[in-house]
């Protein structure tokens, strides 16, 4: 791989992160994997062509910007609960369980009727209650514990917009905090009604242009490769904005599950799928002679001016058979995150407000989202890895 390339739509994309998010500059150019002076270089650019009214689609206005507040308000307050009221009296409690609630009855009342009464009453053995009153030190140290770790789970599903559950989840915490036990995790995500997303299904945008020869399958739906940029594979999806449609096509690297190109514009026209290989051709450093780029046979996957930029880059084109989304499975199977884990829980209202949210969700995804087929690694530091390992058998050898 040689050094990272931006394209114009990349550059573009993270000055309005920028702006939207009101962040600061060196925060976003970690979250992206860029140098913080080249991100404060294209923000100069961009509001010196703002300036002269050159600047295009730009960043968001003000009131694009109130607009994007005020819904991540809204997805923050339907996604928190009123609270809890209380239910029977202050003695018996639901939930406390038989024994519990008449502990607790005898501990409030021991001083006006007396221990022994109240056990004779409540048909109970005193000796169970002393017991269980030795015990309220463990009790407060494992209800602190659970609040603590309760917090935590909530921390990390927030960070990860609502999508973890309990495996991602305990992952993330056995990395920050050390041993945890998933069942402990899935009880307290239960007990606070947090659950990661699950997805509903959308229709297909796949056109195929059946008087276009196709490319051979070179993957055979084997969606593994021994290094980055052998085996790429790529789609289009569609996402609502408003009251119309945005178009997003993505290149992933079967490697590391790591998208490292895509594109998103208003049209599904060939340049769109264009546009994304080149991103991807970009990110790589222009070196990915011999790559594989794996699509279903849509139109724009077999145009003629898809076909003359891979050849352009040495790139070796390989298709599904139509109607097969088992053939492009992968591809499948990252929009279908995407769907789960961003659009669900967003709606916008403008382009801008969806350029942004899906570039900072792609951020996030390829240095910070745990991949289950990775070890639940993220794809870039799976791809660090590999590097470092071949790194060290070079040494070796």
């Amino acid at each position: 791989m040689g050094t990272a390339r931006y394209s114009g739509e990349f550059k573009r994309d993270a000055v309005a992160l920028v702006e939207s998010s009101g962040r600061r500059i060196p925060s976003v150019a970690r979250e992206l994997g860029v140098n913080p002076e080249s991100l404060r270089q294209w923000i100069a650019r961009s509001r010196a062509e703002s300036a002269s009214g050159a600047g295009g689609e730009g960043p968001l206005t003000p009131a694009e910007r109130e607009e994007l507040r005020r819904l991540r308000k809204q997805v923050r307050e339907l996604g928190a609960g009123e609270g809890d009221p209380a239910e029977g009296s202050a003695v018996f409690c639901q939930g406390d369980g038989p024994m519990t609630g008449r502990w607790r009855f005898i501990s409030d009342h021991r001083d006006l009727y007396g221990v022994q009464r109240l056990c004779r009453v409540l048909s109970v053995s005193a000796s169970g209650f002393y017991r269980w009153t030795a015990a309220a030190a463990v009790r407060a140290a494992r209800t602190a514990a659970d609040e603590d770790l309760g917090a935590r789970i909530e921390e990390i599903h927030e960070e990860s917009n609502g999508a973890y559950g309990v495996p991602r989840i305990t992952r993330e915490l056995r990395e920050r905090h050390g041993v945890v036990n998933h069942k402990r995790v899935a009880r307290l995500m239960r007990e606070r009604g947090i659950a990661g997303r699950h997805l509903r299904r959308t229709v297909r945008t796949t056109v195929a242009d059946r008087s276009v020869p196709p490319a051979p399958d070179l993957v055979g739906r084997d969606f593994a490769a021994a290094a980055p940029d052998v085996r790429w594979c790529g789609d289009i999806t569609y996402l609502p904005v408003g009251g119309s449609w945005m178009y997003l096509a993505t290149v992933i690297d079967m490697h590391s599950r790591r998208v490292v190109g895509w594109s998103l514009a208003e049209h599904m026209r060939a340049d769109l799928v264009v546009d994304a290989v080149q991103a991807a051709v970009d990110a790589r450093g222009g070196h990915v002679h011999g790559v594989v780029f794996h699509s279903d046979r849509g139109a724009q996957y077999t145009s003629a001016v898809f076909a003359e930029v891979c050849r352009a880059h040495g790139i070796r084109r390989s298709m599904g058979r139509v109607g097969s989304s088992y053939d492009n499975a992968l591809a499948e199977s990252f929009f279908a995150t995407l769907k789960r884990e961003l659009l669900y829980s967003s709606r916008w209202m403008t382009r801008p407000q969806a350029r942004t949210a899906v570039f900072s969700w792609m951020a996030w995804y390829n240095r910070r989202r745990r991949h289950s087929a990775l070890g639940y690694q993220s794809p870039v530091d799976y791809e660090r890895q590999h590097a470092t390992s071949a790194d060290n058998l070079d040494l070796v050898a």
